[in-house]
């Protein structure tokens, strides 16, 4: 070997050990970085003159099986986050068991307050009490479907910033394809890229799970599980309007609330069978067009049993066929024409409220009367305390079949609600657990900072050997310029 050729190799491997020790700094510094894949130095033999190093390139490892695994749990845990998000909201509107302002503590409380007043019924104090116990059970009601409302609005909202944020996204991994393409067709270095796209394919995920699919020149395909095409080479368009603030009557079947299109199609957005299932996406469509207005209907089931009691034939001899009773829809008599939302109207009926002009003697004596009457008189309180405590059969088998008693047909809704939480609260445990695993996984493979200090230890000592090199050739020519 001449003196000539040691150097030369020798100042390569300096060379060489440069570029290793830049890329095991870049890995521990970016260990905790999203998106950021370990790199490590490719070298080999120097294929021109057959001695010292080259370097041929930097590889990027990324486990596609790993990557494709952690996303399915992202995307589970987005979706099962916001349906049990919306079970827990249903449970705190309507109460548990032992909420002292719970629907079915309401209708205790009511109970309690209508057998009171009938014990004494020329008292003022206890006439007013039940309709104040009247008025709370119809706030409780009303208040959890206000609730339940402002939730679906939320959900609404929610659609249009994550199809706004989601078409942005869809928009930068087009750009990045064309950057990658560019860069490695003039041969440079693609992997911080790469770093990008990985990352913008992780926030899509999480909105809609994404399929790879490779192309040439390292672009990449989206495709949702549904099948829908959301880029390849260009990026979809995905389209929304914003409704803001729902009511319970808007649906999109009559076109009040917004569907969802991509490039100008209208997809089925949530269920099964949908293009873009699973993610938060589909779980806030599922929130505002299946589960609220579930929850709503159930709602509406126990106001429209409320109202109706009060409304039997007989019942009230001071009020005539037509006329609303003790709770009403917004004033009026119940009606099966009238729109959803029956639980949100629900009131008690002005001619026995005194905030609106009413009188509680006419709990006593009738809604109807026109005089106080007898005030020991209670036939007319024990007959709206039997109307709330006897079984009447409902117009549908939402909480089970037979008749049920007022307080058994609000204790079967909170029962409904708390089997649903439980159930989604679950769900959620199980995806949590899982996406905590499958990210462990991933950092294990990812950057290990021990390895790479052991690395970078050899690095340093491969770099001191060959320095040493170039000293010991500088010595020879040294010597040999004195001879």
């Amino acid at each position: 070997m001449t003196i000539s050729s040691a150097f030369n190799n020798a100042l390569s491997g300096l060379s060489a050990a440069g570029r290793a020790t830049g890329i095991v700094s870049d890995n521990i510094a970016n260990a905790l970085t999203p998106g950021y894949a370990r790199r490590s130095l490719e070298v080999a033999t120097n294929g021109y003159t057959g001695n010292g190093v080259r370097v041929v390139g930097v590889t990027r490892h990324a486990d596609p099986v790993l990557l494709s695994n952690r996303r399915d749990a992202d995307a589970t845990h987005g979706y099962t986050n916001t349906i049990a998000d919306f079970h827990a909201g249903l449970e705190k509107a309507v109460g548990t068991t032992d909420d002292p302002t719970s629907i079915t503590s309401r209708v205790a409380n009511f109970e309690s307050a209508l057998l009171q007043a009938a014990s004494m019924p020329e008292s003022a104090t206890r006439l007013g009490l039940a309709v104040t116990g009247a008025k709370d059970l119809a706030s409780s009601i009303s208040n959890a479907s206000e609730e339940l409302r402002q939730t679906r609005s939320a959900a609404d909202r929610s659609i249009a910033s994550q199809v706004d944020r989601l078409n942005a996204t869809l928009k930068s991994v087009e750009d990045l394809n064309q950057k990658i393409q560019d860069v490695s067709g003039s041969g440079g270095n693609v992997n911080a890229l790469l770093d990008q796209r990985q990352q913008a394919v992780d926030e899509i995920n999480k909105i809609v799970p994404v399929n790879i699919a490779q192309r040439s020149n390292g672009q990449i395909a989206l495709f949702t599980d549904g099948g829908a095409v959301l880029v390849d080479g260009k990026a979809a368009s995905l389209s929304f309007n914003l409704t803001g603030e729902t009511k319970p009557h808007m649906t999109v079947q009559n076109n009040l609330l917004s569907g969802l299109e991509i490039n100008g199609i209208a997809v089925r957005p949530s269920g099964p069978t949908s293009a873009i299932r699973g993610g938060t996406l589909a779980a806030q469509f599922e929130v505002r067009d299946v589960l609220s207005v579930q929850a709503q209907e159930d709602l509406d089931a126990v106001a429209r049993d409320l109202i109706e009691r009060f409304e039997a034939p007989g019942l009230d001899g001071t009020v005539g066929a037509g006329q609303p009773g003790l709770f009403t829809d917004d004033g009026a008599p119940f009606s099966a024409t009238a729109p959803a939302g029956l639980a949100g109207r629900i009131e008690v009926n002005a001619v026995v409220d005194p905030d609106r002009g009413g009188d509680t003697w006419k709990l006593r004596t009738g809604l109807g009367a026109t005089t106080p009457g007898e005030q020991g008189d209670a036939r007319q309180l024990k007959a709206f305390e039997a109307a709330l405590t006897s079984t009447r059969a409902q117009p549908d088998d939402r909480f089970g079949t037979g008749d049920v008693t007022a307080a058994g047909i609000s204790a079967a809704l909170l029962s409904k609600v708390a089997s649903d939480n439980s159930t989604s609260s679950r769900a959620l445990s199980f995806a949590s657990a899982n996406k905590a695993e499958m990210t462990r996984v991933e950092q294990e493979n990812g950057v290990d900072t021990d390895a790479e200090v052991q690395n970078l230890i050899l690095v340093e000592q491969a770099y001191a050997a060959n320095a040493r090199v170039i000293q010991v050739v500088d010595e020879l020519m040294d010597t040999l310029l004195r001879l």
